[in-house]
């Protein structure tokens, strides 16, 4: 008998309400209960992701992915937050976070957004683009590793203004 590959076709496409209950139960199994104590998800708790900027991936009707862009305020400046990524376990190491993550920051650039901020790893994140955001300048509502607090401008000088407590901007509208 011989081995043969079978590639698996991922699309990735706009979230939709009808996926709220699928990405909640993705992000159970990838990060568990503990995210909610998390910094990065009280924040996101409090505002609505912007749906225009959220995707999910899908291997014929399985959701496998899930990226979330949540409109925030750096002071008085305006940037969206990343997160949260997931990918099913079973699905890792196939690039879907990557092509989550670029399909998001490219319609973030396009809708005219000019600062992304999350909470991750520089090695993994500094590819699309993001890097440590300059100590003291982002106060963020709880507790976090400054070191993987990072920020990528999608327009040039972006940051500038970019300084102070981090907190949520509200007004989003819900997916169709």
């Amino acid at each position: 008998m011989t081995e043969s590959s079978l590639s698996l076709s991922v699309v990735v496409v706009r979230e939709a309400a009808a996926d709220a209950a699928a990405v909640e139960r993705l992000a159970e199994r990838a990060f568990g209960p503990g995210r909610f104590a998390r910094t990065a998800y009280r924040l996101r708790e409090v505002a609505e992701p912007d749906w225009d900027l959220c995707f999910v991936a899908r291997v014929s009707t399985l959701l496998v992915g899930a990226n979330r862009m949540t409109p925030i305020r750096i002071g008085d400046a305006p940037a969206l937050m990343l997160g949260p990524l997931t990918v099913d376990p079973a699905f890792r190491g196939r690039g879907i976070a990557a092509g989550l993550v670029v399909r998001s920051l490219d319609a973030a650039r396009a809708a005219g957004h000019g600062l992304v901020m999350l909470v991750g790893d520089e090695p993994y994140y500094r590819r699309f683009g993001f890097a440590r955001a300059p100590a003291g300048r982002l106060q963020m509502p709880g507790p976090v590793d400054a070191a993987r607090v990072l920020w990528c401008e999608l327009a040039p000088g972006a940051s500038a203004a970019a300084s102070g407590p981090v907190g949520a901007r509200r007004g989003a509208v819900p997916p169709a």
